[in-house]
This record gives C-alpha cells, sequence and structure tokens, in this order.
C-alpha cells in the first residue's frame, strides 16, 4: 500500500539517554548542545520534572531550579534530535552534495609526507576520483622527462677539410631508457614527443680558417639548428627543440673548411651530445 506524504524512514532511530553523577548543585554539563529545556526529558529518582519550572537548558549547559542531592538518580533523554552515527549506503553520495568547500576549507597541505595520499580527478575516467602516493604523484602528472641521456667522447674525431662529418660520441654518460648507441652514435628516443637536444665540440686549433659548423641531424638530414663561427674560433655549442615520433633519431655532425684535417678534442668537458624529453 502507497504512503501519504513521506514514507517512513527504513533506519532504525534511537533517542538518547545522558546519565549524571549528581552532587549538591545546580548545574550540570549535558554531553550534547540543546536549544532549550524543551528538547530533553530529564528525569530526577524516576520523575520527569517540567522544562523552564524544574530546570533550563542551552547549548550543554543545564541549570536546576533546585539543588540535588549526591543520593539523588538523574538522568535526562535527548528529544529535540536522534543522536546516532549514520554510515550513508554505499555509493549514495554524489558531487552534487557535498559542498565546494569539503576540500578547499580546510588547511591547505605545505607538504606531502612518504605516507601521504593524494586524490585526483581522472578525466579519461568520467571525473572518478583516483589516489597517488607521493611516490608516483609527480611522475604521474603532465608525463616524465624521460627519456633523457648524455653522451661524450673517448676518442678525436678527424673532420676532413669541407667535408660534415658525424662526430664520434662512443660513452654514454646518462642513458635512462637506452636510447643512445654509442657505435652509430645516435639517439633514437623510443618515445615520441617534443625534444630539447644539445651539442658542443671542441677543435683544438691555432690558426685561422674560414668556416666551422656544428649541426644536428634528424634521420640523416639536416636541420634548420646549425651554429656556425668564423676565423680561429675552436668551440661551438648548440640547442634546439624537436618534435620527434618514436623511431627518428638524431647524430651530431660538423664541418669546417680550414683547409686540412683537424682533429676534435677527447675532453668530454668539452664534446658531448645530449637531450631529454619535454613535459607538455
Amino acid at each position: 500500500m502507497a504512503y501519504i506524504g513521506t514514507p517512513p524512514s527504513n533506519a532504525f532511530t534511537s533517542l538518547l539517554k545522558q546519565d549524571f553523577s549528581t552532587s549538591a548543585t545546580t548545574g550540570y554539563t549535558l554531553d550534547h548542545a540543546v536549544n532549550n529545556a524543551n528538547d530533553i526529558a530529564l528525569f530526577i529518582n524516576f520523575v520527569r520534572q517540567e522544562p523552564t519550572a524544574g530546570y533550563a537548558a542551552s547549548g550543554t549547559s543545564l541549570v536546576l531550579t533546585s539543588a540535588t542531592a549526591s543520593s539523588d538518580d538523574m538522568y535526562c533523554v535527548y528529544l529535540g534530535q536522534a543522536l546516532q552515527t549514520v554510515n550513508p549506503a554505499n555509493a549514495s553520495v554524489g558531487s552534487s552534495q557535498l559542498s565546494p568547500t569539503a576540500i578547499t576549507g580546510q588547511t591547505a597541505l605545505t607538504s606531502v609526507a612518504s605516507d601521504d595520499t593524494v586524490l585526483i580527478s581522472d578525466t579519461s575516467a568520467s571525473g572518478a576520483l583516483k589516489k597517488m602516493t607521493r611516490a608516483n604523484f609527480v611522475s604521474g602528472i603532465g608525463g616524465a622527462n624521460s627519456p633523457f641521456f648524455k653522451a661524450t667522447t673517448n676518442t678525436v674525431t678527424t673532420l676532413a677539410n669541407t667535408t660534415w662529418t658525424k662526430v664520434i660520441l662512443n660513452v654514454a654518460e646518462y642513458d635512462t631508457s637506452s636510447t643512445y648507441n654509442t657505435s652509430s652514435y645516435r639517439f633514437t628516443p623510443g618515445v615520441a614527443g617534443y625534444y630539447s637536444l644539445s651539442a658542443a665540440i671542441h677543435l683544438p686549433i691555432s690558426n685561422d680558417f674560414d668556416e666551422f659548423i656544428i649541426g644536428i641531424r634528424k634521420n640523416g638530414a639536416e636541420m634548420d639548428n646549425i651554429a656556425n663561427s668564423f676565423f680561429n674560433a675552436e668551440s661551438l655549442m648548440i640547442t634546439t627543440i624537436d618534435l620527434a615520433d618514436d623511431n627518428d633519431y638524431y647524430e651530431v655532425f660538423a664541418y669546417h673548411n680550414k683547409g686540412g684535417g683537424e682533429n676534435s678534442t677527447n675532453n668530454p668537458n668539452y664534446t658531448w651530445f645530449s637531450g631529454y624529453k619535454l613535459i607538455t
């Protein structure tokens, strides 16, 4: 049979009772705040007292008209509200039931401890909340600067006159994802994205030359990223940003027209190639 008006709740509701330790006093403290004397039923020696006439109540303060004796039995029943612990049903609370200040109104987080858990909204899963620990929080947002590498050399590169020559960079100082080949002196990202690439070379020469150039090539072809110098500059460095597919590759080439062959230095501080993926 249908109900007229609001159906009764399926949850069991009970009124709360508080017992007092009596003494020769008129003032007592309630466990729960109330608006006035009518919110509780007060009993002394099993006789119900008249609200406002026998006692007054406001907040957690209870004041009797006459003092009790230590032998009296006194208790009250809270009438103004049902006091109980209620857990909402599983998945019954939605975002529209939460105040916007539910999180932002709390103390601001100034640091994340090792055992803290951070909640994020996953847009790919219809805004579902997911948990992240500090260990994967930073790397899990926006991607990672990986792969990254730095290659140097322990041997010289002989640069023939007026010839583009690939620079020998056969030592991998850093190579997080094994993407640098120390035999072909080639970096293959393996992961598509934007990359920052830098290279340097040093020619320990004493005489002038007309032109000295360094460049990073992509898939064997020249890019618009060469750096050149005239006269007797000994070192050049270049930095560029490029969008790479996973199977593109990059190498460092150098050129000069001094008139004869020139050997680059094998000092790793002056001749090197490095790169890393940008977080976008």
